[in-house]
């Protein structure tokens, strides 16, 4: 009981210190992409996975996150995403088209059930459309 009430009592301390270096940081990445990456090299980067990486290696890509990643982390990893990112990086031109085009790959099948709504926001933020088929044709 002492121990809940201790780390409790440590989330609201640590709560704006993560939530300030989440939106430094990712603001930061947000300024870096736009000033230096150029529009061609994101356009090469992004219909180089379109149509290049075969949709075996997408599908074992999918199969190792699933293994690898248990779904609590995953789920974390999604509320931080939703909780964390600034609006910075939604209006960003260029980072939301890179997330969008490497979120379309991401499953709903790994997606874990308690975090649906927040995935929804996530592919309403970024723009994020559904799954294309990674089976083999």
């Amino acid at each position: 009981m002492a121990e809940d009430m201790a780390v409790q009592g440590k989330k609201p301390r640590l709560d704006p210190i993560i939530r300030s270096l989440a939106k430094r940081g990712f603001s930061l990445f947000v300024k870096v992409v736009d000033k230096y990456a150029p529009d061609r090299l994101l356009l090469f980067a992004l219909n180089f996975l379109d149509k290049r990486v075969p949709n075996r290696l997408i599908t074992l890509a999918i199969k190792v996150v699933k293994k690898l990643a248990s779904a609590r982390l995953r789920a974390t990893a999604i509320a931080v995403a939703d909780e964390y990112v600034p609006d910075e990086v939604a209006n960003s031109r260029k980072v939301c088209a890179v997330i969008a085009g490497v979120g379309k790959y991401i499953p709903d099948e790994i997606i874990p059930p308690e975090s649906t709504g927040r995935w929804d926001n996530l592919r309403t933020k970024f723009h994020i459309p559904k799954l294309i088929s990674s089976k083999q044709k």
